[in-house]
């Protein structure tokens, strides 16, 4: 598999578009949120759509760049770490994540709502990370003439 730049840049586009919708609701309060079903659709919806982008850009990156497979969401962000793509720094403010959006996923009956809004003021600070970090290397493989990246 050849890493396509353009299909991560989409990518980073769509989790940017998910995070300008995110913020607009940036100012509600846990028991605002907590009291406004609508409002938790919307943020639960706008986290899952998040994390799958990040955990599949990502999972773009290992297989395409580096021809890394792996079957565990942590792996991914793991990997990333790992092959320079992404700080330590933001690895550790990433770790986790793949658990939370199966939580998203999977464990819609019971969310807590208090560990859904953490996550999601976390998420507003940490995601922008992620994106400006992939670009920076993504620019980085292309500057260095990587025949990897289409």
């Amino acid at each position: 598999m050849v890493l396509k730049r353009e299909s991560i840049i989409a990518r980073l586009r769509k989790l940017e578009e998910v995070l300008s919708r995110l913020r607009e609701k940036e100012t509600v309060s846990l028991e605002e949120y907590r009291r406004d079903i609508d409002l938790q659709w919307f943020v639960e919806r706008g986290l899952e759509l998040a994390s799958s982008l990040i955990l599949d850009t990502g999972n773009h990156i290992l297989a395409g760049a580096f021809r890394i497979v792996v079957d565990e969401y942590e792996k991914i962000l793991e990997e990333l770490w790992r092959q320079g793509v992404v700080s330590e720094q933001l690895y550790r403010e990433l770790r986790g994540l793949g658990g939370f959006r199966n939580i998203l996923v999977h464990g819609y009956m019971e969310l807590d709502h208090e560990l859904v809004y953490a996550h999601y003021k976390k998420a507003l600070q940490v995601f922008p990370g992620f994106i400006g970090e992939v670009t920076a290397w993504l620019e980085g493989q292309s500057s260095a003439g990587n025949t990897g990246v289409d």
